[in-house]
């Protein structure tokens, strides 16, 4: 058995971890790299290993770093199957047709470039039509149900407490020479006691564990700090009739933020005159597929759901449609909340606000996520001045604010809290999914807890095991 690390190896993005046993090639995530513009573009397009000989993809969760170059994968003649659970299934197939929507608008600008220049033009990554032969090759997998998916070889999947659908992954191989196995995937691991879903679960008895890194030198700052400066800021713009731009990943991360308005609204803690918008088509259909899969709420949810509420919207917020609708709201004056994709403003409509918000002072730019290196999230967290928005250099006058504690990744003390749980038969583990300080420091936590064959792979590398 060898497992190769392709990707989100001492990095957060492009997760690709490719597991040989018995014969058969299983990849484990196909994620797209995200971060400075020419670098992501040059790996996502060069897959490190032929599609055609891949048997399989079990796919942790539906986030784009994790399943974002499935469609490529398609394209260049993966013909196996893909084994997820039906939730993120159902997401994947609206969240990678926006990928393919993004890629023609990023396209367009820097093909102009290159037509200028008299350079090749470049095609998109994957169309639609990959995608649709992609959604043909899922198999829907429920949890805590084991999968035979090759001789020898058992998947079964349990919740990881991420976003909706999102798998802790574990596989049992069996080989003929007698050497078995027992793998643990982390994929992303939650944050305990996030708003809607389930608390993540400790499945035991692996040898092989692979674990993620994100935040595993920090802690977050307790869940009723959300509240409060969420608060705190609506008051703030009703004030100055200003706006309060967040941008929000579509999946998981606006479903967070409605809940918590959900909550001031409860309090009459939302100001009247504040109207609340949620610019992103994607995330109005995630949002429904959230509704659409009730099973998966944890029991608060479950309360709002039997006292006639949803949790997953509240009265006064408003879906934006057309692009003239989202435009329209650049010159509609505040105060008003704008929670638009990209989460890390790479893309979508939330550059278009950025560019109508960063200027002035009295506008608020939230950032509720994690903002991966060379991202423009990320210089506007390091409050890089001027900074660049789709082309234009601009000041950065606007307020920054950083909330941490809605991230659906767990922190140090998530992380130790279920490695405690899982590590008593674990031999090898491999910190992946985190910068290079991150994974260093999930390493110092393996081996303090009892794992010293912990290591923080490279990309490329491979582990043999017997």
């Amino acid at each position: 058995m060898r497992i190769t690390f392709y990707g989100a190896a001492q990095t957060t993005t492009g997760s690709m971890h490719l597991v040989e046993a018995n014969g058969k090639k299983i990849l484990l995530d196909c994620g797209l790299y995200q971060g400075h513009r020419k670098e992501a573009f040059e790996k996502n397009r060069n897959l490190p290993i032929d599609p055609k000989t891949i048997d399989y993809v079990i796919l942790s969760h539906a986030h784009i770093d994790h399943s974002g170059n499935l469609p490529q994968l398609v394209r260049q003649g993966f013909r196996g199957r893909v084994f997820a659970r039906q939730s993120t299934t159902d997401l994947c197939a609206i969240m990678l047709k926006d990928s393919c929507y993004l890629q023609k608008r990023d396209l367009e600008y820097i093909n102009k470039k290159r037509k200028r220049d008299g350079k090749k033009l470049f095609e998109p990554l994957y169309d639609e039509k990959d995608v649709d032969a992609l959604m043909q090759l899922f198999v829907p997998t429920h949890m805590h149900e084991p999968r035979q998916i090759a001789p020898g070889i058992t998947l079964e999947f349990f919740n990881a407490g991420h976003i909706l659908g999102s798998a802790l992954v574990q596989l049992d191989i069996k080989s003929d020479h007698g050497h078995n196995h027992r793998l643990l995937f982390s994929g992303d691991l939650g944050q305990p006691n996030q708003p809607i879903l389930r608390h993540f679960e400790y499945p035991a008895g692996a040898d092989i564990l692979l674990i993620e890194s994100t935040y595993a030198d920090r802690f977050h700052p307790p869940a009723d700090d959300v509240e409060f400066r969420l608060e705190k800021y609506l008051k703030y713009i009703d004030r100055h009739n200003s706006k309060l731009l967040i941008p929000a990943f579509s999946v998981g991360r606006t479903q967070q933020i409605i809940w918590y308005l959900n909550k001031l609204l409860e309090k009459n803690k939302i100001p009247r005159e504040v109207k609340v918008y949620i610019d992103s088509p994607l995330s109005q259909k995630a949002t429904r597929i959230y509704a659409a899969h009730r099973e998966v709420y944890n029991q608060e949810a479950r309360e709002m759901l039997m006292q006639g509420k949803d949790p997953c919207e509240f009265p006064g917020m408003i879906f934006v449609g057309t692009p003239e609708e989202s435009m329209a709201l650049n010159d509609t004056p505040g105060p008003m909340v704008i929670i638009a994709a990209s989460g890390m403003c790479e893309g979508g409509r939330v550059l278009h606000h950025l560019k109508h918000c960063v200027q002035d002072e009295d506008n608020i730019i939230l950032i509720v996520g994690f903002q991966a290196e060379n991202t423009l999230g990320r210089r506007i967290v390091e409050r890089h001045d001027p900074i660049r928005i789709l082309g234009e250099e601009m000041a950065l006058k606007a307020k920054v604010e950083v909330i941490n504690a809605l991230s659906a990744h767990a922190d140090r003390a998530g992380l130790v809290n279920w490695l405690d749980e899982v590590k008593d038969n674990v031999r090898h583990a491999f910190a992946v999914h985190g910068e290079p300080d991150k994974v260093n420091a999930m390493v110092e936590i393996l081996k303090e807890h009892g794992i010293p064959n912990a290591i923080a792979p490279s990309p490329g590398q491979t582990y043999r095991f017997d």
